[in-house]
């Protein structure tokens, strides 16, 4: 009698997906995997720890990663300028893709909601990658066709033996900076009338909030379970993981919408 087929299951495919190196297939995949759970035909193994087979995260040859002030500058008034700027964010959501399905596979032993909540979010990455590559396209380029820096995978991988360090670190910091910068990045785009641009920017940063709450919602919930001050936390894991410093101006109605608590913004302005 042959064997029973393999029954799917979410963080084995996450991690197979987050090693795809092509993005097209990667964004399939994700979407492909958020359908089957959906539809219920995944199972989800909460305490075994999947293992890579391959490098990760899956990167395509392009673009190439230099330093964060060796990428090419963003100059609005042509149209590479606004490719260049359309480009980096679109390698920020390939990111923000990877860094979902890594804490998918990553961290083992939480709640069933915290692997959907990231697989929601990973999925959404994908909608938000998808929509910054095509309409790049539209500008006569392509994903790969200028530089780009690997910071915000730099943290996660500095954070990948602590979930409380990787929760506090990614989603509400390196991410929520992004809630405070696609206002100015937004009203770029606007003033070059690249109607577009504002339109993708406008469902980004909707979902952007939606993700950093995910994070905060987390991040208590794990100071919860450990018995632990959040503020205080927060501040200690920020110096130990050498988080970069933020600076304003903040997008203050956008982090009290992402669950940041009044005592969290005023210790943004010390």
């Amino acid at each position: 009698m042959p064997n029973p087929p393999e029954i799917p299951e979410l963080r084995q495919l996450a991690l197979t997906w987050l090693a795809e190196t092509e993005p097209a297939g990667k964004v399939a995949g994700v979407q492909a995997l958020a359908q089957a759970w959906q539809t219920g035909t995944l199972e989800l193994d909460t305490q075994a720890l999947p293992r890579p087979t391959a490098n990760i995260p899956g990167l395509p040859s392009k673009p190439e990663l230099v330093s964060p002030l060796a990428v090419k500058r963003r100059a609005m008034n042509t149209i590479e300028g606004r490719a260049v700027l359309l480009h980096a964010l679109a390698h920020i959501e390939f990111n923000a893709i990877n860094l979902a399905l890594d804490a998918i596979w990553r961290f083992a032993g939480m709640p069933r909601e915290f692997y959907a909540d990231w697989l929601r979010v990973a999925a959404e990455e994908a909608l938000h990658f998808s929509l910054l590559a095509a309409h790049l396209q539209t500008q006569g380029y392509a994903y790969g066709d200028f530089t780009a820096h690997n910071s915000l995978w730099e943290m996660a991988a500095k954070t990948q033996g602590d979930i409380l360090a990787r929760i506090a670190l990614i989603p509400r910091t390196m991410e929520a900076r992004g809630l405070d910068a696609t206002p100015q990045v937004r009203a770029k785009f606007a003033q070059a009338k690249d109607t577009a641009a504002v339109e993708i920017l406008d469902i980004i940063l909707r979902d952007e909030i939606g993700h950093v709450a995910t994070g905060n919602r987390w991040f208590h919930w794990l100071c919860q379970q450990r018995g632990l001050e959040p503020v205080a936390t927060y501040a200690g894991l920020a110096a130990d993981y050498a988080a970069p410093k933020l600076r304003g101006p903040f997008n203050l109605p956008a982090r009290r919408a992402a669950g940041f608590s009044e005592e969290e913004l005023a210790a943004l302005t010390p």
